[in-house]
């Protein structure tokens, strides 16, 4: 008996998919293990709700964050960027939210190849100005790009907007686990990296010169939602995934353990920590961490050794390969335990 959508959903994230439509992770922008909804002011290449980022010219000209006020119909949550300042724009100035999409996940569209496919931009965006907004998209390389324009005809109103992007035969495109397509929605950017609308060029691009700058108005808003790219020429309904499907897809870039209250040692304490997702690439590993400090770690049955800091070994990307080890105020003689976390980034 064939499977109901219903019932596939129901199946969570052990169920067998026949294919993988919305190559955009985290398109409603339901996950946001960083900051959990919390309003951040990003700086230019970070990262803020999952496989999100934020890039700019210039800093502290934005804040970001996951809100669930009032979304479109059938989400429930969004991505709200707000302008601080009113910002003129230079001829290198620019301001955008995208995200990077691994070229795994891009390969079937041939990018760079005269059997290349076109394909499918779709959204809903709600912005306090109107008029023609942009964006752009590019290779690895930022190289080869295009500009795509939209507009916005009623302001502080959900629209519901669809592009279609066609084949090129220009640029290199990578299609394994690196950079593989840049996806940018344009907050404003001038002409050095402004480039003309609905063709492909040699050239990356942040967008659309004449689009509006949002940057531009001080308290300007700009809410994003339901993103979706996929192979071919039409639009269609968007690819709800399971959350758990979600958060594991987000996991494989960004992962970490939460908050761990730890048993008080008076001797060596050892952690260990599984990954839940086999993770991109060999991920760069911060801790943060409380307790009493000069104390000692033991790896495997190494000599104890004073630490200050966490430190781990096996940083590798595969299942089971990280352990951490006790930082400052693990085993202590007062017996006090300690909380710890760490965090895994494998981003692009």
């Amino acid at each position: 008996m064939a499977l109901t959508q219903v019932d596939q959903g129901l199946l969570g994230t052990n169920a067998q998919y026949t294919g993988f439509k919305n190559r955009i992770i985290n398109g409603a922008m339901v996950i946001d293990q960083r900051n959990a909804g919390a309003q951040v002011t990003p700086s230019s290449g970070a990262y803020f709700l999952d496989r999100w980022n934020f890039n700019s010219s210039q800093a502290s000209k934005f804040t970001a964050q996951q809100l669930t006020s009032s979304p479109p119909a059938g989400f429930t949550n969004y991505m709200a960027l707000v302008s601080t300042a009113a910002t003129s724009l230079g001829a290198g100035d620019y301001f955008n939210v995208g995200q990077r999409i691994e070229g795994y996940n891009i390969a079937d569209l041939v990018l760079g190849s005269a059997s290349g496919s076109s394909f499918t931009i779709s959204f809903w965006v709600k912005c306090s100005l109107t008029g023609t907004f942009s964006g752009s998209l590019g290779n690895s390389g930022f190289d080869t790009g295009y500009g795509f324009t939209y507009t916005i005809s009623s302001a502080n109103t959900w629209t519901y907007v669809t592009v279609t992007i066609p084949p090129t035969s220009l640029g290199s495109w990578n299609t394994t686990n690196g950079l593989g397509l840049r996806v940018y929605f344009s907050l404003g950017v001038g002409s050095t990296y402004g480039t003309t609308a609905n063709t492909w060029v040699s050239a990356g691009s942040y967008g659309v010169a004449s689009g509006v700058n949002v940057a531009g108005t001080n308290g300007a808003t700009f809410y994003i939602t339901g993103v979706q790219l996929e192979k071919g020429s039409t639009a269609t309904s968007f690819d709800y995934r399971p959350y758990g499907t979600e958060l594991q897809l987000c996991q494989r870039y960004y992962q970490s353990t939460g908050n761990i209250s730890t048993m008080a040692y008076t001797t060596v304490g050892v952690l260990g920590f599984i990954y839940p997702v086999t993770m991109r690439a060999s991920p760069t590993i911060t801790f943060s961490y409380s307790g009493t400090t000069n104390n000692t770690y033991r790896i495997d049955n190494a000599a104890q050794a004073v630490l200050t800091s966490p430190t781990c070994i096996n940083t590798s990307n595969a299942l089971n390969n990280m352990y951490a080890f006790t930082p400052a105020g693990w085993a202590n003689s007062a017996g006090t335990g300690f909380n710890m976390a760490w965090y895994l980034n494998a981003e692009l």
